[in-house]
């Protein structure tokens, strides 16, 4: 008979339950089973973030489970067809995270997608360090199952678990990306180490102390909460506890952003005046942005990523910030229009969700300006011009998938090491944000 021959290819960073069950999984398939371990250096390129362990540390893991009977390396887009053929391959195998991603290789071989293991405890072999991550989401919403995505792309992490008290949508969810579910908040925080926040906007205030009382390290979405003495209240508690709490704005932590904070404070523009963001997008009129007649709205929705580079220019402290607004039929803001005084400057800051207008941000200095296009929240490409027209630099950096992975990347190294990239979003940023919101709230929603 004809021997059959698998193949399944990974990182295996931080060799676990999920990596073992695989690849025992993938060697029941055939009769001789062919693993490809990727080199770090092809894990950046597809878009991989935070591999903790060497290429030698991770092929050593493999071999130890007696599964492999030949271990090579992946280093190149498109190797999986060529190994394919190389190897005269029966079998290409991978987990249930990636299903219909290699439907295409059904021509050459037969494609199979294993179920993912639920359930990581943390490590398989004692002498590491390091463990992985257990995320539970809160929440069962448009983000929460781009955070699931983007997840699968960082380094010593799973999300396993998920809570929403309507059983009905957190089964549904749970079922699709085959975690766990939970109705009951209790069991849900025993069985996690991590909590993402996804959960409607009202909401987020107590279930970031429930959490935090709760011992868990918790990653919020923006805007974290509506008022200024909530979010006080909350870092206080982290702080106290020595947990970490990190407001989820995934523009503050993509590297295109960072390289433009960068050029903005270089002096090349000379001082900066001026600071004009705009960010809108035509909602559909039955989502909840445009239902919620209390926590809907523009500026609830996309007031955080608009004051973000405003705060982050000119600092937190203004003194002025005046709100006007356009308003649907149901008196939730469609249009919303933010000016901020500052004692170096003004700013502007503008939002919609009804009402489409060019998506820019451009940062003013007395020597030049930053013009940046839309979508300037995944900032990939800028321009700095002067007075002479035709001098005109231009940059440019990768982002890669939705960005919520660069959050859940830097969530995750400040969990290793507390305190190292804060300055990304710092406290008081997050604080002046929520104090914007709780004044929004208390002009135009009372």
């Amino acid at each position: 008979m004809k021997m059959v021959k698998v193949i399944t290819y990974g990182t295996f960073d931080l060799f676990h339950e999920g990596h073992y069950r695989l690849l025992q999984r993938a060697k029941a398939l055939g009769d001789y089973l062919i693993v490809g371990v990727t080199t770090e250096s092809f894990d950046k390129a597809r878009g991989k973030l935070g591999v903790i362990d060497s290429l030698m540390t991770r092929i050593e893991n493999v071999r130890k489970t007696g599964f492999a009977d030949e271990i090579i390396i992946e280093e190149s887009v498109g190797q999986k067809f060529s190994d394919i053929k190389k190897y005269n391959i029966d079998i290409f195998t991978v987990g249930s995270d990636w299903v219909g991603k290699f439907d295409h290789l059904n021509d050459y071989c037969k494609v199979v997608y294993l179920e993912r293991t639920k359930n990581i405890s943390s490590t398989m072999l004692r002498e590491q360090k390091r463990h992985i991550q257990r995320i539970g989401i809160i929440g069962t919403g448009r983000i929460a199952n781009r955070f699931f995505i983007e997840a699968r792309a960082v380094s010593g992490v799973n999300v396993q678990s998920v809570y929403n008290p309507h059983p009905d949508s957190v089964a549904k969810f749970a079922e699709k990306w085959s975690i766990n579910a939970y109705s009951d908040l209790e069991k849900f925080f025993a069985d996690v180490d991590v909590v993402y926040i996804a959960s409607p906007h009202q909401t987020h205030y107590e279930y970031i102390k429930s959490a935090l009382n709760h011992d868990k390290h918790v990653l919020c979405e923006k805007p974290m909460v509506l008022k200024k003495s909530e979010a006080e209240e909350v870092f206080k508690i982290a702080k106290d506890k020595k947990l970490i709490l990190m407001e989820g704005i995934k523009t503050a932590y993509c590297p295109g952003f960072h390289k433009l904070l960068g050029v903005a404070h270089s002096g090349k523009i000379g001082s900066i005046r001026n600071v004009e963001a705009c960010f809108t997008k035509l909602e559909n009129p039955e989502n909840r942005e445009l239902k919620d007649e209390k926590f809907g709205g523009s500026f609830f929705e996309l007031g955080s990523y608009i004051m973000l580079p405003i705060f982050k220019l000119f600092g937190e402290n203004y003194t002025e910030l005046k709100f006007d607004t356009i308003n649907g039929e149901n008196g939730l803001d469609i249009f919303t229009r933010a000016s901020f005084k500052f004692p170096t400057g003004i700013a502007t800051a503008t939002c919609g969700l009804g009402v489409k207008s060019e998506g820019r941000l451009l940062i003013a200095g007395t020597k030049g300006y930053i013009l940046v296009t839309a979508p300037w929240w995944k900032t990939t490409y800028f321009e700095v011009h002067y007075e002479n027209p035709n001098e005109i630099e231009k940059y440019s950096e990768t982002f890669l998938g939705d960005g919520l992975r660069y959050e859940i990347n830097d969530f995750l190294l400040q969990l290793t090491s507390p305190g190292v990239n804060d300055f990304k979003l710092t406290r008081n940023e997050s604080i002046s944000m929520a104090a914007a919101m709780e004044q929004f709230f208390s002009e135009k929603r009372n």
